[in-house]
Formats: C-alpha cells, sequence, structure tokens
C-alpha cells in the first residue's frame, strides 16, 4: 500500500536546508576587513600601555606566586626578558593583523598569544581581555585577508571579495551575548533596587567638572542604574533593527563614553564599540569610504558540515560558560562559581580582608599573613575570591613543607563585604583547606552570602 509522504517532515526539511544555505550565502567582506584592522590597532595599543605603564613587570614578573585557571596549573609565566619580548611580539602581531601581512600566521598567533597571557595568573582577569582573546580567535578562523589588506595586494590569484554570511551572524551573536548577559547580570534587587554598587562607586566621581553635582543628588545613581540594565538588555534589538540602528549606535558611543569617564575600565569601551559596528550593513565600509559597489563573487571556505559545526559548537560554549551559574545556586556573586566568562560587568564591589591559620601537628598554631606570597593587586583580588583563597591555603601549606614544618592544616579567617553591606566570614573557618580539592563541585566550604539588602548611602550636597 503506498503511503504519502509525511509533508510537515519534507516542510522542516526544507526551512533547515534554507536556513544552512542562508548561512553560507556569499556577502560583502568589508565588514569583516573593517573590524580587523580596528581590533588589530586596538590590540597593538593595548600591548604597548601594557609595556609603557610598567604592567608586564607588575602583573607577570614581580608576583612569585601565581592563581591557576582549574585545568591550566601548567600554565607559567616566561622570564622577565621573555615576558618583555612576548608583549612587543604581541603589538607587532596585532599590527601586522590590521595590516594583512602574513594574516593567516600572524592572526593565530596574536590568538595563542593573549589566550595565553590570560591564562598566567586569574587575578589578572577582565572581561575584555577575554572578549579580545575570543576575537582574536574567531578572526584567525576567518578569511579577513580578502580585502584592505597587504596579502590580498600580493597575492596573484585575486580572491574572492566576500564571506560566508553565516560568519557575520558568528559575530553580531558574540557581541550580542555579551550585551545580553550583562543586562540580565543586572537584573537583581542589589542593582534594580539599591543602586549598588554604582552608588558607591559615582560616590567618587562627585568632584567631577560639570557633571560631578548631579551625582550628589540621591537618585541619580538609581536611575543610572536602571538605564545601564536597559542598555544592555535591549541594545541588540535596536541595532538589529535598520530603523533605530543609527540611533542605537550614537546612544553606545555616549553609554561607552560616560562608562570609560566614571571607571578606570581600559579599552572595553574602544573594544565594544568597534565590535558593535558588525551589526550594520556588511558593505557600510565601502559606503562610507566611497569604495564602489558590493561584490558578487562566490564564497570559499571550510566545507559546510566542519563549519556548520564549529559554529554551533562555539555558540552553545558562549552560553554555557555565562549560564553554568545555575547549576550551582545561591548567589553567584558571593560564591564565584561561574562568575568568570559570564559577562557580568561591574554588578558587584567586593572587598576582604584574610588571614591563615596554620595548625601543626604537635597542635601549635600561628598566622600567615598573604603580603608574604602575594603583591598587593594579587591580595586584593583574592581576599574575596573563595577559589583563590583555597589555591593560597595550599601553596602556603606546600611551602612551609618544604621549609620543614612537615604537613600542616590550613583555615582561612576570610571577612568579605559585598556591594556595601558589612563585612561577614566567607570561609568556613573549620574546614581545613589542605583537603579540599578545587573543581567543577559546589563548594560546601563556603558559607552562604548575606541575605540582607545593601545599605542606602546618601551622596553629600
Amino acid at each position: 500500500m503506498l503511503t504519502n509522504p509525511d509533508p510537515v517532515g519534507e516542510r522542516a526539511e526544507r526551512t533547515s536546508a534554507g536556513w544552512v544555505a542562508k548561512l553560507f550565502e556569499p556577502t560583502d567582506v568589508a565588514w569583516l576587513a573593517a573590524l580587523r584592522v580596528l581590533f588589530g590597532l586596538l590590540v597593538s595599543v593595548s600591548m604597548l600601555r601594557f609595556i609603557a605603564y610598567g604592567w608586564v613587570d607588575r602583573f607577570f614578573v614581580q608576583p612569585r606566586f601565581h592563581f591557576k585557571y582549574w585545568g591550566f596549573g601548567w600554565v607559567e609565566p616566561l622570564p622577565a626578558a621573555g615576558m618583555h619580548a612576548l608583549f612587543w611580539a604581541l603589538a607587532a602581531l596585532a599590527l601586522s593583523v590590521a595590516a594583512g601581512v602574513l594574516y593567516r600566521l600572524a592572526a593565530p598567533l596574536l590568538a595563542a598569544g593573549l589566550t595565553y597571557v590570560q591564562l598566567i595568573d586569574v587575578t589578572t582577569y577582565l572581561n575584555h581581555y577575554y572578549l579580545a582573546a575570543l576575537i582574536a580567535w574567531l578572526l584567525a578562523f576567518c578569511p579577513a585577508q580578502r580585502m584592505w589588506s597587504i596579502d590580498a595586494w600580493l597575492s596573484r590569484a585575486r580572491e574572492p571579495s566576500t564571506v560566508a554570511r553565516g560568519v557575520l551572524y558568528l559575530f553580531r551573536f558574540q557581541i550580542g551575548v555579551v550585551y545580553v548577559c550583562a543586562g540580565l547580570a543586572k537584573l537583581q534587587s542589589d542593582w534594580l533596587v539599591h543602586a549598588q554598587p554604582l552608588r558607591i562607586w559615582l560616590g567618587s566621581s562627585v568632584d567631577l567638572p560639570l557633571i560631578g553635582e548631579l551625582l550628589r543628588w540621591p537618585w541619580v545613581p538609581l536611575a543610572l542604574s536602571w538605564a545601564g540594565f536597559l542598555f544592555d538588555s535591549t541594545i541588540v534589538l535596536w541595532l538589529s533593527l535598520r530603523r533605530t540602528r543609527a540611533y542605537a549606535y550614537a546612544l553606545l558611543l555616549v553609554f561607552h563614553a560616560l562608562t570609560r569617564v566614571f571607571f578606570p575600565i581600559g579599552m572595553f569601551p574602544l573594544i565594544m564599540s568597534c565590535a558593535a559596528l558588525v551589526f550594520f550593513s556588511p558593505s557600510w565600509p565601502r559606503r562610507v569610504f566611497r569604495l564602489g559597489d558590493e561584490p558578487a563573487a562566490a564564497s570559499g571556505g571550510a566545507p559546510r558540515r566542519v563549519g556548520l559545526g564549529l559554529g554551533l559548537g562555539y555558540c552553545v560554549l558562549q552560553l554555557v560558560l555565562p549560564f553554568r551559574f545555575l547549576a550551582y545556586g545561591g548567589n553567584v556573586l558571593w560564591h564565584e562559581q561561574g562568575m568568570r566568562f559570564s559577562w557580568r560587568v561591574m554588578v558587584r564591589a567586593k572587598g576582604g580582608d584574610v588571614t591563615f591559620v596554620v595548625r601543626e601537628r604537635d597542635g601549635r598554631t600561628f598566622h600567615v599573613s598573604p603580603r608574604a606570597y602575594l603583591t598587593d593587586l594579587q591580595e586584593s583580588e583574592m581576599s574575596s575570591q573563595p577559589d583563590l583563597i583555597l589555591q593560597l591555603a595550599q601553596h602556603i601549606a606546600h611551602d612551609l613543607e618544604q621549609r620543614a614544618h612537615g604537613q600542616v592544616a590550613v583555615y582561612a579567617d576570610a571577612r568579605v563585604a559585598l556591594n556595601g553591606r558589612r563585612s561577614r566570614p566567607m570561609i568556613d573557618p573549620s574546614v581545613d583547606l589542605t583537603q579540599v580539592h578545587d573543581g567543577l563541585a559546589p563548594a560546601y566550604w563556603v558559607l552562604p552570602a548575606p541575605e540582607n539588602p545593601p545599605p542606602h548611602t546618601r551622596a553629600v550636597r
């Protein structure tokens, strides 16, 4: 007996094939070339800032101990001369990427170098360093040298001036994740009801010319908190709509300019301002610089299954990392499990004080200050992050054992203040941290977060 084909299944198959075909549809590569140039220049400036301001020595050479990411304990810094040479090399590689010189070699080397620098010490983690590494890897897998590059100028065989549309969608997805996750992170009472920690930070900016006087009004921090939440949560939508795109981008520039004035957040506003250009038409650089019409050449690249698999895998990873905090419960701003790589930008102000209590086998106890092992920056970052407290406790135990103290137990007396609240114990003082194994499991040795609301401090008028 003959059966009719399933019309629903056929429709779904055609729809799926249509989406795949759209992802590999050739589109103008001008947007990608412009991003390559801007990103390369920004990274080069960033690397030179590290050298000029002495950050290479401060962050990577002077520390005697480096905090490790889970699973990357084997990553070690180079000697002093090597670290300085690395940053000069990264600056040169970034310029090479911007100019499109030996791009296929320079781009992955730049991405690998930025990743290595990130992995040396957890205390140097910043969202924009992480984002820069991600963009560098995305560029390394893309033919961004097809336009405005010395490679293309020297190439005898003319490359197509197109790229698969899915590449554009991938960059839009990445930048969109940053903004949306930053907005969702603000969807909590500390930010929207109590205007913390923004109320704390703005209190130190009341002496700014022109706008400083406005910050003295008690309602201003709350208004700015809501403005930040609404901006992060909706800007991707406004950038995605053709009618509102130009206005949204102008607002974006104002927003990032103000954040740069109020807060010392380095290159992040510039990186985001340049990266957000991916929401414009792929041919926007041709129109701005009057370089002619959009090309219609066919796009080359990796086989569809490989490209589609890599792209989907990357997108899944960029969703899992920010939302992994849901597996732990509690207040992620307190226990920090799921905090890094989640785009929770400027939603917590934490300060702590930690002293380690060492007990020897004969029962004798004594205290160890973190300053005996850490730089000021490392101590500041460690004092409010449980996994870093655990790492240092175990390092202290190892160091004392090497100095003939024998096997010791190490406890932490750690008091931490979150978003203006009074400090309270963070680590269970009865837990011997030398017996704790760091990993992906919930940290039972971290005490519950404070449930009381933060104080409503008022700016002085």
